[in-house]
């Protein structure tokens, strides 16, 4: 089973991809989510998104500035203020 995964800015898609696991940069403290993960909301930090495609696998950090994240039945949006490194 796949999590379905979405990075968004104001400005554009950044990513969407169905991924392992990804980890949160929470306001509250890091947070992992897997798929089937219950559903909610939190704030983020600024920090670095860390996302693992694969079971085992050496996560990608992306580094965001701000925003939100939810976890719904169709898995796990971050809308970040600013995606460091990116246009937009």
């Amino acid at each position: 089973m796949a999590l379905h995964f979405e990075l968004v800015t104001p400005a554009k898609l950044v990513r969407s991809e169905d991924v392992h696991m990804v980890v949160v940069p929470g306001t509250e403290g890091e947070f992992g989510v897997l798929e089937g993960h219950a559903p909610f909301m939190s704030t983020i930090r600024d920090g670095a998104v860390q996302v693992y495609k694969t079971e085992g696998s050496a996560p990608e950090e992306i580094q965001v500035r701000g925003g939100f994240a939810e976890v719904g039945d169709t898995g796990l949006t971050v809308l970040a203020e600013q995606v460091v490194g990116e246009d937009g």
